[in-house]
């Protein structure tokens, strides 16, 4: 009998915390169990972006129930990640420390652009058409919109705009004004004015909204105007129906449901901005996005990992020496082999490597000296889709201190303290590789036997080899140095 393993997406929104459970059977998809709980968590955000101990305390407690629903499943098959309220947190640190402790599931932070690209993903896999579309998503804290065809990608944005900060901003009490609405329209109209010209541009022939803002307008459309379908006229009248209420306490309607009032009318502002802006006519809603891009993703094949075709891509945009990246590859599976067991790295730590080799030179576009701090920050800058906010920042920071010193306050500045022990040992990895390979030919690459422990690397050479690279065993020297301010020491010997 056939078994078709199962895997889960978790997705850390502002307004809801949602988990779905799906298997692959024959290239589908077949959804097994949905949860969604309420959290509010763009509401705890004060005006220094903390998120406060209330918004902490309702997250940690639906994490657990996610936990429990998710017992057994292994780490692999479990898909987590957080967007808009999350990645603006500044004490993120603080409640990933306490969600670690009900939650045994690492959460992804993604970056707006990566959300966008994942929301695309998951309407992509069921939405099929020929021509390009507009998709657009409201959040509780941001507001993602993707032209594409088919399964690609062809513009991507996320604004800062969102049904939860939007009606925090300007319907806090409840109170619904033409005015107020007016202000806020306009505030969302500025948002996207930057993009406008460019999606006008590229065009697109059906437009699409995912997610619950633009689900329940769309249920609110169909019950006062008999139509799913909406459009800016349909939205005017929307609003004029909330004004005409005065309060949101007072806005009496089926498709409105309790947990939605406090966040639909900053939604509304938000979607009459986007078709001001964009001169939409039309927009329908869908019933997939993010959750169903993560599902897709997870059950695809390795080697279609969108963040390996990333990496090429980007490479080959900065004319990487792909040869010279190749051979490095090469010393850094070697090197990694022989660290792997006494270090306790991981298959995704190769990769990890192999993805700073690959990327290690694209500064050289801009001057080759000091091409460890350019290429950082292109890397550390650019968007790299597939990759979580936390991969970027690692990748770039082994870029960052592949070659020269490594002083402490830079490192303490990209790396946090707790996590710099296991940063050492992929960048020691890194850095050696790259040293062996200094001279950008193969056959130079000098013999040797690598032996680790938990606080040191040794090196061992062949002594009348050694004695007869001076400079190399100079460069050694050197790198044994630059390691003073890691928790690892090189030792060199000979025999």
């Amino acid at each position: 009998m056939t078994t078709y393993p199962s895997f889960a997406a978790v997705d850390l929104g502002s307004n809801s915390f949602h988990l779905v459970v799906a298997r692959e059977v024959d290239g589908r998809l077949q959804i097994l169990h949905k949860e969604k709980q309420r959290v509010y968590l763009a509401a705890g955000l004060d005006q220094d972006n903390h998120l406060d101990d209330d918004a902490i305390e309702r997250a940690l407690h639906v994490l657990a129930q996610f936990a429990a629903t998710l017992k057994g499943y292994e780490k692999k098959h479990v898909e987590v990640a957080a967007t808009y309220t999350l990645r603006k947190c500044q004490n993120l640190r603080h409640f990933l420390k306490q969600a670690k402790q009900v939650f045994p599931y690492k959460i992804n932070v993604i970056s707006g652009q990566e959300e966008a690209r994942l929301i695309y993903q998951g309407v992509a896999n069921y939405i099929h058409d020929d021509g390009n579309r507009l998709i657009i998503d409201i959040g509780g804290g941001s507001t993602e919109m993707i032209i594409g065809k088919h399964h690609h990608h062809k513009l991507l944005t996320s604004r800062d705009i969102g049904c939860v900060t939007m009606s925090k901003r300007y319907f806090d009490d409840g109170k619904l004004t033409e005015k107020r609405f007016q202000k806020a329209t306009i505030e969302a109209e500025q948002n996207i004015e930057a993009i406008a010209a460019s999606y006008q541009k590229m065009g697109w022939q059906t437009c699409l909204g995912t997610s619950g803002t633009i689900k329940t307008l769309a249920a609110i459309n169909e019950e006062l105007f008999a139509s799913k379908t909406l459009t800016l006229s349909s939205l005017l009248q929307i609003q004029a129906h909330f004004i005409a209420a005065q309060k949101l306490e007072y806005v009496d309607l089926k498709s409105l449901p309790p947990e939605r009032k406090s966040s639909i009318a900053g939604g509304l502002a938000v979607l009459i901005g986007a078709f001001n802006q964009l001169n939409m006519a039309e927009i329908t809603y869908c019933d997939h996005s993010l959750r169903e891009g993560l599902l897709h993703e997870l059950a695809q094949n390795d080697e279609f990992d969108i963040r390996a075709r990333t990496i090429a891509s980007f490479a080959d945009h900065y004319a990487v020496d792909t040869e010279h990246a190749n051979n490095i590859c090469q010393t850094i599976k070697r090197l990694f082999d022989a660290a792997k067991a006494p270090w306790q790295l991981e298959s995704l730590d190769l990769e990890t490597l192999r993805w700073a080799v690959q990327l290690h030179e694209v500064g050289i576009a801009i001057n080759s000296s000091g091409i460890h701090k350019h290429s950082a920050y292109v890397v550390s800058n650019s968007q790299l889709p597939g990759f979580t906010q936390e991969q970027q920042a690692l990748l770039g920071a082994l870029i960052r201190f592949h070659r020269k010193k490594i002083k402490t306050v830079d490192l303490n500045a990209l790396i946090d303290i707790e996590s710099q022990p296991q940063f050492a040992k992929l960048l020691t990895l890194l850095r050696l590789a790259i040293l062996f390979h200094q001279k950008r030919q193969k056959n130079l690459v000098p013999e040797y036997t690598m032996v680790v422990t938990n606080q040191t690397v040794e090196l061992m050479f062949e002594q009348t080899w050694f004695e007869q690279h001076s400079l190399f065993a100079a460069d050694l020297e050197q790198e044994q140095a630059y390691w003073k301010n890691l928790v690892l020491s090189l030792n060199i010997a000979t025999y």
